[in-house]
C-alpha cells in the first residue's frame, strides 16, 4: 500500500505512459483534453451555433473516459491516497512566494490567496478567471491542442508542431510566474 502513497518513479511511470501512447497510436487515436471538449460541446449542440463542432461526437465518446478518468482519479487521489496537503518547496520558492503575497506556500497544494474562495469572488479575482479561460480556450484552439495533448501525445509522434507549441508553452509558463504574476499580485 505504500507504494500507492508515493509518486511513482520515472522508470515505472514512464515506459506506462510510453505503452499507453503506443496503443493510441497503433488504434489511431488521439489524446488529450482539449479534444474531450470539442466532443463535449458537439454533443450539447454547439454545430448548430459554431461550424467548427459540427462533427461526429459518437466517434469520440470513447476520449470522454479520459476526462471521467481525471476527474474521479483526482477525487480518489485527494480523499483516499494524499496523506499530507503539504508539499516540499524549496525554500527560495516559498520565500518568493511570500514577497508578492502567498503566504503559506507549500502548505497546501492550492494556495487560498489564488483559490481560495474569497480570491475568487472578488472582481479582481473573476476578471482573472475569466481572462484565463478565454486566453487558455483561444490558445488550445490556436496551438491544435491543449498540453497534455501536445506534451505527451504530440512529442510521443515526434511532431514538429508539438515541439513549437511545447517550447511556448513553457516559455509561456515562464513569463507568467515571472512577470505577470507578481504584478497581478501587487494591484
Amino acid at each position: 500500500m505504500n507504494f500507492i502513497l508515493q509518486p511513482w518513479p520515472w522508470y515505472v511511470a514512464g515506459p506506462i505512459i510510453a505503452f499507453s501512447m503506443y496503443l493510441m497510436f497503433f488504434f489511431g487515436k488521439k489524446l488529450g483534453v482539449s479534444s474531450n471538449l470539442e466532443t463535449v460541446c458537439a454533443m450539447g449542440g454547439a454545430g448548430k451555433i459554431v461550424d467548427f463542432f459540427k462533427l461526429d461526437w459518437k466517434k469520440n465518446k470513447w476520449n470522454l473516459a479520459f476526462i471521467v478518468g481525471l476527474i474521479l482519479g483526482g477525487f480518489v487521489s485527494h480523499q483516499w491516497l494524499t496523506p499530507d496537503q503539504s508539499i516540499a518547496l524549496n525554500p527560495q520558492t516559498v520565500q518568493d512566494l511570500s514577497d508578492i503575497g502567498i503566504v503559506n506556500a507549500g502548505s497546501t497544494y492550492l494556495p487560498d490567496e489564488v483559490f481560495g474562495s474569497d480570491a475568487m469572488s472578488s472582481l479582481k479575482g473573476f476578471l482573472i478567471l475569466i481572462s484565463a479561460g478565454i486566453l487558455i480556450g483561444f490558445g488550445s484552439r490556436y496551438a491544435g491542442g491543449c498540453t497534455s495533448g501536445h506534451g505527451i501525445v504530440g512529442l510521443s509522434n515526434f511532431s514538429v508542431e508539438s515541439y513549437i507549441a511545447v517550447t511556448g508553452f513553457f516559455i509561456g509558463g515562464l513569463f507568467m510566474t515571472w512577470v505577470i504574476l507578481p504584478y497581478l499580485f501587487n494591484l
